[in-house]
């Protein structure tokens, strides 16, 4: 326990950096198959693959709203025991875990009555067309029972994480995400299941992810524990938890609300082909940013860490180093999308018409990603040191401020009202980033100025 503690305070930046990044970036590669590979072999199911695909599309946002609770609690919880971990309260940190395990149960049941209940209409409300809208309940109707292992695996991995055991929690996404990826071609063509067994193959693997990771935050090798005394619901620990976990929840929740907006709109200008090349555009944007979103992962224990002992230049270090490598990864995956669209587009479809329109859109979409690395060092590091409010501001900002209007506004700007639409993204992100780096550069010096 102590050497792990010591590794976080004393080791050389870099080479910890490394060694707690490489297995978050592996993790979030490994954990977004878990869509990606459902909607590969969906977009190749015979005589109905883009229809399908399509419809799975539409469950994205309900999907995007489930792992945002996840992320309200376990984004919010695992940097507050990071930091009371590195003011050597322990005990606090442990109460943090217990009470974050009780809330995860508590979404998981309310969440999996909605979507049993209403997931029809919230699919017609979410952009499915009578075309697609079979598809979409299939999927939602089955994923909709594994919520609680869905809640319960996104919501206490950061724990693990967050205590520098990055390996572990690579582990657990891995074993859910091979699983998923050798149940899916049984059930949705073995068993001819099509895109129920795509959900039921996705569920089942959650499982095993959930109990890879609650094994672990009960055993012996943790450094914290699982312990039903610190179940009890408190709102004193909980709430400062949630209110840092909220700009998480608002930036996974408002992906679920723009894709809304964004269905809605390409289906007025574009119809059901536009909607359909907005899967494969997010499903390429998702697992583009998996690897800086994962740097910056494995760069929260330590700035939390250090933080929390009052150690302003290995906090200064690691932010810096984090954003170096964060702006050059982006600069390089802009370059790859620039020059070979298809390439990425292909993957998720062989229809012709369906690629040649998603290549063009693809490059629209993308054209503000270059400078994106600076919007998540920054946005990290604000949670990585508690500071709630500025990562509620910046999130708020780029999703409701910027991109939400832009939506409405530049199809009218446009003469190829559906290029308008996907042009959104990227002048949200430009203005957004500019804004982020302004705050960010003003908060970060009051911050390490307390130190």
């Amino acid at each position: 326990m102590t050497d792990k503690k010591e590794m976080l305070g004393s080791a050389p930046i870099g080479g910890l950096l490394f060694r707690l990044a490489l297995p978050t970036v592996i993790a979030q590669l490994i954990n977004m198959l878990y869509n990606i590979v459902d909607r590969i072999y969906i977009g190749h199911i015979p005589e109905i693959g883009d229809l399908a695909l399509t419809g799975v599309g539409v469950c994205m946002p309900i999907i995007m709203i489930v792992s945002a609770f996840a992320a309200l609690v376990g984004s919010g919880g695992a940097p507050r025991a990071s930091i009371f971990m590195g003011k050597k309260d322990h005990e606090s940190a442990e109460k943090i875990l217990g009470a974050c395990f009780t809330v995860q149960i508590l979404i998981s049941v309310i969440l999996t009555a909605v979507l049993l209940i209403w997931n029809r209409a919230l699919l017609l409300a979410f952009g499915a067309s009578e075309n697609t809208i079979e598809y979409a309940v299939s999927y939602m109707s089955v994923y909709a029972v594994g919520t609680l292992f869905v809640q319960m695996t996104l919501g206490m991995n950061p724990f693990i994480t967050a205590q520098g055991f990055t390996k572990i929690s690579m582990l657990s996404v891995i074993v859910g995400a091979v699983s998923n990826i050798i149940l899916d071609p049984i059930f949705i063509y073995g068993m001819n299941m099509g895109v129920k067994g795509a959900a039921l193959a996705t569920i089942l693997s959650q499982a095993i992810s959930c109990v890879w990771v609650l094994a672990f935050l009960c055993g012996k090798k943790t450094l914290l524990r699982l312990k039903p005394k610190n179940f009890a619901f408190s709102p004193k620990i909980i709430l400062p938890c949630l209110a840092l976990g909220s700009a998480s929840f608002i930036m996974q929740a408002s992906e679920s609300v723009i894709s809304v907006c964004f269905n809605a709109s390409l289906l007025h200008y574009g119809g059901d082909v536009a909607v359909g090349a907005m899967t494969i555009l997010t499903s390429v944007m998702q697992f583009a940013m998996l690897p800086p979103q994962g740097i910056a992962q494995g760069a929260q224990p330590i700035l939390s860490y250090n933080y929390g002992a009052k150690n302003a230049d290995r906090v200064k270090q690691t932010y810096w180093l984090l954003l170096k490598v964060c702006l050059a990864y982006s600069l390089a995956i802009w370059t790859a999308v620039m020059l070979f669209p298809r390439a990425f587009v292909s993957i998720f479809t062989p229809e012709e018409a369906l690629i040649a329109f998603s290549a063009k859109a693809l490059r629209i979409y993308f054209s503000g990603m270059a400078l994106f690395g600076i919007q998540i060092a920054c946005q990290m590091t604000f949670v990585s040191l508690g500071k709630a409010l500025s990562s509620v501001t910046v999130a708020v900002v780029r999703k409701f401020v910027l991109l939400l209007p832009l939506i409405y506004v530049m199809p009218h700007l446009i003469s190829d009202q559906t290029v308008g639409v996907y042009a959104a993204e990227p002048i949200a992100d430009v203005l957004a980033v500019t804004f982020t780096a302004i705050l960010f550069a003003l908060q970060f010096k009051k911050a390490l100025h307390r130190l």
